[in-house]
């Protein structure tokens, strides 16, 4: 292993540092280094968030920023880091349960309309209207009538939205089938964590191939220049986090912004980890 700058020694002599070392039967210098890293980086990001933050409220902006891709993906862990030290009355996650009786009878975005952000806030969907897109048809949970109806009213509602003066970002997390596969083992295995696995994800990689299909289908016809995806490579949790409040902070021209401070994270220090 090369020698160690007096930056990377002094992270690993952290309270972080040491902790890892202590609480892990099996790390190495290198993995501590690479999680040490990214907790300082992780850390700058936030801080910068909530200036983001600042900015939306005293400015009476409306943010909505959604968060799809496959089961396991990541997608909540990255909005827990994103949401972790902001104010918690400026922001609101919405993860909708299955739709009521009631809200089955409505129209299909009108619960979606309900969460969306009044001035001054910032609303993050752990899954959103797109569940019509892929989930739904996948599991046969919508007709093939009410999934084209969909299709073809998306782009419309989202430049109404847009048009309204929401500003709207679209996040797609994707992973691997084997790092699914790997995820969901470790979901069952986990005493915390197992009550998150459902039938729905039970059955996801067998229906692997189905969701691709939907998945691309989406991405044809709802990439739009108004409303394009961002698609986040989320086989490394970490990275997936860094890359997601990357692109919110360069996508907002929030101000103050502290350009030199985003861009510290683009170093090579983090291309090689």
């Amino acid at each position: 292993m090369q020698e160690l700058s007096p930056k990377e020694r002094k992270r690993l002599n952290s309270k972080k540092g040491i902790g890892q070392f202590l609480n892990e039967e099996e790390t190495s210098i290198a993995k501590v280094l690479r999680n040490v890293n990214y907790e300082a980086r992780l850390k700058l990001l936030q801080v910068e968030l909530i200036h983001l933050q600042y900015w939306v409220n005293t400015n009476n902006k409306k943010i909505v920023i959604l968060f799809e891709g496959r089961d396991a993906a990541g997608k909540g862990g990255a909005i827990r880091r994103i949401t972790e030290h902001l104010n918690p009355r400026q922001f609101k996650v919405v993860a909708l349960p299955k739709p009521s009786d009631e809200e089955k009878g409505q129209w299909y975005f009108q619960r979606y309309i309900n969460q969306l952000p009044r001035q001054g806030q910032i609303v993050f969907f752990d899954r959103s209207w797109y569940n019509r897109a892929v989930v739904e048809p996948v599991n046969g949970f919508c007709t093939d009538e009410e999934y084209n109806i969909f299709m073809r009213q998306v782009n419309d509602f989202e430049r109404m939205i847009i048009e309204s003066g929401i500003t709207l970002i679209k996040f797609y997390f994707s992973i691997s089938k084997e790092e699914q596969q790997q995820r969901f083992e470790e979901i069952i295995k986990s005493p915390v964590k197992k009550w998150k696995y459902s039938e729905v994800d039970r059955r996801a990689l067998e229906l692997w191939d189905s969701y691709t299909s939907y998945k691309t289908v989406m991405f044809e016809k709802t990439n739009t220049d108004l409303a394009p995806w961002i698609i986040i490579k989320a086989n490394r949790k970490s990275k997936a986090r860094i890359d997601a409040i990357k692109h919110i902070l360069k996508s907002i021209e929030y101000t103050p912004k502290d350009e030199a401070g985003i861009d510290f994270i683009l170093d090579k220090e983090e291309e090689a980890n």
